[in-house]
């Protein structure tokens, strides 16, 4: 049997996932591409295109401007404005660029709407013209954070409101210099199909939410929900749609929030700002290196530090590690906290191997960091082997040692990136020692001694585990 040109089989709609552009045969609940839910729609006929009756071919549109070479366009209409919050505008690269969307992204009570009312209050102390629009709170919620952390100001307007018209007329009647929509996911429109969070939603209140911006030249900030894996709640296209995407990270049982840069197109993408949070508001820190070390050992077996590179930033780190004995019927644990376990892991099998005197089977091993920081770099791998093996030796490292450098399967210790920061930020601390890889290029700063080693063996050497204290 055959098919006529023509006939509904030819003008079958294809279906596209809107989310990532995966095409399907057929409607699927689930997107085989990018595995969201409720992304995948019905799609045009093949040929047809939009607005066009039938698929016609019309003439190409008058452009709105003229083409200009690349010499004569200024720059003067995307120079940042500090924020007032400086550990924020490290991120951000110097502040806030006229008409560009920031995506802040982060979980529940990490203290998103808590910086950004500190980001208001500072512009609107300064002058300027604030619009806060909150979908999840009333305004009298509001108000009583800022009285708490201390951002009441007159400049700054606040809009109870999920409607994206009321936005809208809003900022037209205010004339804002910076609009912040606490959260994106709760803003909808009636004349868009959906419930507000939804796909559809959340991509057409963000495309009209930048349109807005690049029209009034009008810094946008808008607060993003996170999924349980920490990725930016909504399509993938949400991402696309914005200027800027940071990060807002911290343990709720810890004081320490970090903003971390994932997209950037006014500057670098890999910066971090350190913050505290505390119920009087959130503060910038601008040195947190003591944060994560309460202590440059020499006292208590068990403890490494190291130094870690958060985006451009080295910051120093503490690792623990605690080496205790089990009974005989019991199962030995490898507990792991703020560290890759997989990495420590395979440092204690290392250790057991390729050093000599150790014996991991009947031993509990637990290793974290100190202060809430997260350690994922190999950079940390000597720290955690020397920390687990001074607890297992019952012995401290010597006073004022920092450790830098990855272990490999054969005990053999590597270079890692950025080393000279890391020295130099080590130097800065005052601390006299560091324990590093061979490599060419390594100079130590002035007032630091560098002792280099090629395997975890020199290294143990090197601060005086070599050998098993009976």
């Amino acid at each position: 049997m055959t098919t006529k040109a023509g006939s509904s089989s030819k003008a079958r709609r294809p279906f596209e996932c809107t989310a990532c552009g995966q095409a399907a045969a057929k409607w699927v609940g689930r997107c085989p591409g990018c595995g969201g839910w409720g992304t995948v729609e019905e799609g045009l006929p093949p040929g047809v295109t939009v607005g066009v009756p039938g698929g016609a071919p019309r003439a190409a549109p008058r452009p709105a401007s003229p083409v200009r070479s690349i010499t004569e366009v200024g720059l003067e209409t995307v120079v940042s404005r500090p924020t007032g919050v400086g550990e924020l505008d490290r991120v951000l690269g110097g502040g806030l660029v006229p008409g560009a969307v920031i995506l802040l992204a982060g979980e529940p009570g990490v203290g998103k709407s808590t910086l950004l009312l500190e980001v208001a209050a500072q512009r609107a102390r300064g002058g300027g013209t604030v619009l806060y629009v909150t979908g999840e709170e009333s305004a009298g919620q509001v108000r009583l954070r800022a009285e708490r952390t201390g951002a009441v100001e007159p400049h700054l307007f606040l809009s109870a409101t999920a409607d994206l018209e009321e936005v809208a007329a809003h900022v037209e009647a205010v004339d804002p210099g910076l609009l912040v929509v606490d959260s994106v996911q709760t803003v909808g429109s009636p004349d868009i199909e959906g419930t507000p969070g939804g796909v559809s939603q959340v991509r057409a209140v963000t495309s009209a939410l930048v349109a807005l911006a690049k029209q009034r030249d009008l810094p946008v900030v808008l607060i993003g929900h996170v999924t349980k894996d920490g990725a930016v709640a909504g399509p993938r296209t949400l991402e696309h749609l914005v200027d800027v995407v940071l990060s807002f990270e911290g343990d709720r049982h810890s004081t320490l929030r970090m903003v971390r840069g994932l997209k950037n197109r006014f500057g670098p993408a890999d910066e971090v700002g350190c913050f505290e949070m505390f119920d009087g508001g959130i503060h910038e820190v601008t040195d947190p290196s003591g944060l994560f070390v309460g202590t440059m050992t020499g006292t208590v077996p068990g403890q490494a530090v190291t130094v870690a590179m958060e985006g451009k930033r080295p910051l120093m780190a503490e690792v623990q590690g605690l080496v205790s004995g089990v009974g005989s019927d019991a199962p030995a644990r490898r507990t792991v906290s703020d560290l890759d376990a997989n990495r420590v892991l395979k440092i204690l099998a290392v250790l057991q191997q390729r050093c000599t005197g150790f014996t991991f089977a009947q031993q509990d091993v637990f290793a974290a960091t100190v202060g809430g920081m997260k350690l994922r770099e190999p950079a940390a791998d000597l720290a955690i082997a020397l920390a687990v093996a001074s607890s297992y030796r019952k012995a401290p490292l010597p006073y004022g040692v920092v450790v830098i450098g990855e272990v490999g399967l054969t005990g053999e210790i590597r270079r890692v990136p950025a080393t000279d920061r890391r020295l130099a930020e080590a130097a800065r601390l005052g601390v006299p020692k560091a324990v590093v890889p061979f490599g060419p290029g390594i100079v130590a700063p002035k007032g630091l001694e560098l002792v280099q080693v090629d395997d975890l063996d020199g290294a143990l050497a090197a601060v005086g585990l070599a050998r098993e204290k009976r």
